[in-house]
Order: C-alpha cells, then structure tokens, then sequence
C-alpha cells in the first residue's frame, strides 16, 4: 500500500471517530464522504449514480406538478370568458335604441 492511501485512511478513521464523538456537520460528514471516494472509485461512480437518479426523480416530478398547475390555470382562464360582453349570440341586437325613455313605468 503506498503512503497515500495510507494517510487518507488515516484521515478517514479520523473523520469517524470525530462523527462517533458527536461532530456530525455536513462539513465533516463530507470530508469522510470524500475520504472514502478517493480510496474507492467505483463508490464514487455509485454514488453519483444514485444522485442523478434522486434528481431525476425529482425534476420528473417538478415537471408533472407544473404541468397540472398549467392545466389548472388554463381551466380557470377559460371560465373568465363570462365576463367579456361577446355581444348578441345571433349577431344582431333585438332592441333598438334606450329602453326607458321618458317617464317611470312604475307610476302609470
């Protein structure tokens, strides 16, 4: 074994005892992360691996929650078609001119 990987396993030991004793900050749950990764690749491809997917995962359901929210605000778009006056269905308006003109229709 060379002198390197010797004083990264001893870095590493390090880094887990100081977990064991209390210290576990992200900080120093990294550096044994990292640690290890050095000492054995493939557990760095693994764990990139598993990274990606978890991102994945999350981004594909990020992309289907935007989706139904687009959905949703569409339907509610639709149902504001009430409130803009589209005019007579048949094109042509029945009533010509002001409907109450002149006197009140109450008192006769």
């Amino acid at each position: 074994m060379s002198w390197q990987s010797e004083n990264i396993k001893s870095a590493a030991s390090y880094m887990r005892e100081r977990i064991a004793a209390g210290d576990n900050g992200p900080r120093t749950k990294a550096i044994y992360e990292g640690l290890l990764d050095v000492l054995d690749p493939t557990r760095r491809a693994t764990r990139v691996q598993r990274e990606m997917a978890a991102a994945s995962k999350t981004a594909a359901a990020a992309a289907t929650k935007a989706e139904r929210e687009r959905r949703a605000a569409e339907r509610r778009r639709n149902a504001d078609r009430r409130k803009v006056n589209l005019g007579s269905p048949t094109g042509v308006e029945r009533r010509k001119g002001e409907r109450r003109t002149g006197r009140d229709r109450r008192r006769r």
